[in-house]
């Protein structure tokens, strides 16, 4: 239950705070080591894993360098794929980039057509009015991992 809970929980903190705490990805990395002791996963499986999340994160941090990407959102792409692992990389990737686009035209939407003055709305949904502000990124990541982590091989080795 670590991987799907800490990806949710991700998601509404960065829909209401615009942030993802250093300790969402931190515990995501944790809960996988543990679960690799516990499943007995083979140290090169480990290493694929491994290798696959320090390439996410190489990438994901120079969209943070270049200022297209938040660090929360590169952490937790890179958390993610550790537990996504190389055979299910792409489908990763691919999910993030539609569900983050399916995101921001939602946003693009939202500021257009729905005054901010129009209705009393708190101040997360503020925040997501604001013309050129953040989207919670963080959103289509956890669903991403949400989509394509029940097909994995450690999904399938949990569940049976």
């Amino acid at each position: 239950m670590v991987f799907p809970v800490a990806m949710a929980f991700a998601a509404a903190n960065d829909l209401f705070t615009m942030k993802i705490p250093n300790r969402i990805p931190m515990a995501l990395v944790a809960g996988f080591v543990v679960v690799a002791l516990l499943t007995r996963m083979p140290l090169d499986v480990f290493g694929m894993n491994l290798a696959v999340a320090f390439a996410v994160l190489a990438a994901t941090f120079s969209l943070f360098a270049l200022n297209l990407l938040g660090g929360g959102d590169a952490k937790l792409i890179a958390a993610g794929a550790l537990w996504i692992g190389p055979a299910h990389i792409v489908d990763y990737l691919l999910f993030t980039t539609i569900f983050g686009g399916v995101l921001c035209l939602a946003i693009l939407a939202y500021r257009r057509w729905v005054p901010a003055t129009a209705i009393a709305v708190v101040g997360w949904a503020h925040r997501l009015h604001a013309d050129k502000g953040p989207v919670p990124y963080g959103i289509a990541i956890a669903a991403s991992a949400l989509v394509v982590f029940p097909t994995t091989d450690l999904f399938l080795s949990l569940m049976s």
